[in-house]
């Protein structure tokens, strides 16, 4: 069966569940939008790797990438297998070097570690036809939740910049530190965006 490569678009709090994000993925160079509903811990674990961000310990996700790493384990890439009742399920293929070998996992923690290891995601036909969203030609990208983020982004920038106009750019990469630190990566990521406004500004 053939695999189709999948882009990560980005990733928005559900509306349909509370407490939940929604990871939007793209077939590669269409139209084709899957949307997978995950937990909180695994959006934040997918978030600070796609920013760049680094905590001051390993996360779960850092860990297992370690550990595979010092054994000479690569995840070569992920593949979103099946959806059954609403669930997807994923598997990650491993290549230690002699043989392949193909481990099951959740989704969500598949594409975090696949982040990590910068592997391809794929799926199937199949998958995207039973649980995939077609963006018709002027089509608002809001159905997939990418039109609102771009809205609350901005609105958050107006109210960050207003929040740390007075600090520092040293006070700022502080306060970076300790937002890493104490795990609140979405505050990290506003903090981020203010010190990189500010650096392109005096570039």
């Amino acid at each position: 069966m053939k695999k189709i490569k999948l882009e990560i678009l980005g990733i928005s709090y559900s509306q349909s569940q509370s407490g939940a994000y929604a990871l939007i993925f793209g077939e590669e160079n269409k139209k084709r939008r899957l949307p997978i509903i995950i937990g909180s811990f695994e959006a934040q674990a997918i978030a600070i790797e796609l920013e760049n961000m680094k905590p001051s310990r390993p996360l779960t996700h850092d860990l297992f990438k370690n550990f595979a790493t010092t054994f000479n384990i690569a995840v070569t890439e992920v593949i979103i297998h099946k959806f059954s009742e609403g669930i997807f399920f994923a598997k990650l293929i491993c290549y230690d070097g002699v043989k392949e070998i193909e481990i099951d996992s959740r989704t969500s923690d598949a594409v975090a570690i696949a982040v990590r290891f910068k592997c391809p995601v794929y799926t199937y036909e199949n998958i995207l036809n039973a649980a995939g969203i077609v963006m018709q030609e002027g089509e608002e990208e809001i159905h997939t939740g990418k039109e609102k983020g771009k809205k609350g982004k901005k609105r958050k920038q107006q109210e960050t910049h207003l929040q740390y106009s007075h600090m520092t750019l040293k006070e700022l990469e502080n306060k970076l530190m300790e937002a890493i630190d104490a795990e609140a990566y979405e505050k990290a990521s506003v903090i981020r965006d203010e010190i990189n406004k500010r650096k392109s500004s005096k570039e």
